[in-house]
């Protein structure tokens, strides 16, 4: 304390930090402030946490524990090196992934049944095709979005029909077809008898990336 070294304690003690108020350190959060309390910082310290009631930078590494929890507002991260992290729920204006130029701007997850109304009869004695298809809801899909998705029962040994035989040529192909709408289709293109697809469930995620 060099610079306070030669000061009398009534003109220095407003240059020393202390908690706000006449409390000591417990395990209630209390401000840090100067020492005459003309100047509360945004910085809240107790014995069970530390909370920033304004911005909080961080400009070298930061090591975490086991989650991190932001209960209001919004957290931008500059960049984040992340080896394993699991996220509960999260909001990203953009998310690059490394090795990429553009950003992921959205995921949207649907799932719907795929029941007795909608099998299809994909048996085929003649060359052609035999299609089912169908929409169902994909929150905050959009036209352009890329979208991955399946069927449970497709090629199941369960249900109405068995696995489709030795070079059978079935495939599933999913499109947003509106904002929030995303269309299958499930197509067979042989001549191969399959029966009936068993009622599962069908699933899609709907990616959003910009340049």
């Amino acid at each position: 304390m060099a610079t306070l070294g030669t000061q009398n304690i009534s003109t220095s003690y407003n240059q020393v930090l202390k908690t706000y108020g006449s409390n000591i350190v417990g395990a209630t959060l209390a401000a840090v402030s100067s020492g005459d309390e003309a100047g509360v910082s945004a910085l809240q310290i107790s014995t069970t946490g530390v909370k920033s009631t304004g911005t909080f930078a961080v400009d070298g590494a930061a090591t975490f524990g086991s989650s991190i929890t932001a209960s209001t507002g919004t957290a931008t991260i500059g960049t984040e090196s992340v080896n394993v992290s699991t996220i509960a729920s999260a909001t990203f204006g953009t998310a690059r992934i490394t090795g990429s130029t553009g950003g992921v701007t959205a995921f949207n997850y649907g799932t719907a049944a795929f029941t007795g109304a909608t099998l299809q009869d994909l048996d085929s004695v003649t060359s052609g095709s035999n299609i089912t298809t169908g929409t169902f809801t994909v929150s905050g899909a959009a036209i352009g979005d890329i979208v991955f998705g399946g069927l449970t029962s497709l090629s199941s040994s369960s249900g109405t029909a068995g696995v489709p035989a030795a070079g059978a040529r079935m495939m599933s192909q999913f499109r947003v077809e509106g904002a929030n709408v995303v269309r299958y289709t499930i197509l067979n293109t042989d001549t191969i008898s399959h029966g009936t697809i068993p009622a599962g469930t069908i699933y899609a995620t709907a990616i959003r990336v910009v340049a």
